[in-house]
């Protein structure tokens, strides 16, 4: 379906940051944390996981080993059996405790706040770190792509790339870097609330006019 309001993806991602910003003026991370360091263990937690049930794991985690300390010296038993419902829970708790002996070695127990830091961390590939850096630190390095990002980045004709990095450049070269940040959270709202995988509700989208896929 043509959209009613043609135009380029350039052309047209300034009326999509509009009405996704009026839509939902309160879109922020999911992810419940207080600091740096929350946050990057609870991204890696978030793989092939709900934010939902990260959140009701990462209490309990964090008052067990509130530091990048105390979870890089955990006992690995223990640190399993605490995020075992995120699922792949031996992998995770590997890359956790990897990157916190990293984090405390190499940068004095403070989660750094650099791409190419963030990228020797065990666990760690461009869209944990630019969760980081946008939300912990409000750096705007790069754009987040998770799955709803994908998806609805592609439906909006936006990209027509299916390989993360590459729609994240496609979204950089359209979109003003002080909006890189949130993009991602609007998208994935909208993902979220409308815009659904199997079953989008196009006749409720307020990017309908603007969509490519939309259905009639």
């Amino acid at each position: 379906m043509a959209t009613e309001e043609g135009g380029s993806a350039a052309e047209r991602i300034g009326s999509i940051l509009q009405r996704l910003h009026a839509e939902y003026p309160d879109a922020r991370c999911a992810l419940e944390h207080r600091n740096a360091l929350e946050l990057l263990v609870a991204t890696i937690l978030s793989a092939q996981c709900t934010d939902e049930r990260v959140n009701k794991v990462t209490p309990a985690l964090f008052a067990r080993y509130p530091d990048a300390a105390a979870l890089a010296a955990a006992d690995r038993d223990e640190l399993e059996a605490l995020i075992r419902s995120t699922g792949f829970y031996r992998n995770k708790a590997k890359n956790i405790q990897e990157a916190c002996r990293r984090i405390v070695l190499a940068y004095g127990g403070e989660v750094p706040a650099s791409m190419p830091a963030l990228l020797t961390l065990a666990g760690v590939a461009r869209k944990t770190a630019n969760v980081v850096l946008g939300v912990a630190y409000q750096i705007a390095e790069g754009i987040v792509v998770d799955t709803h990002v994908k998806r609805l980045a592609n439906r909006l004709g936006l990209t027509t790339q299916s390989d993360p990095e590459k729609i994240e450049r496609d979204l950089q070269a359209i979109t003003p870097s002080e909006e890189w940040i949130e993009l991602s959270h609007l998208l994935i709202f909208h993902g979220r609330q409308v815009c659904d995988a199997r079953k989008p509700a196009c006749g409720d989208c307020v990017l309908r006019s603007l969509c490519p896929s939309a259905e009639v």
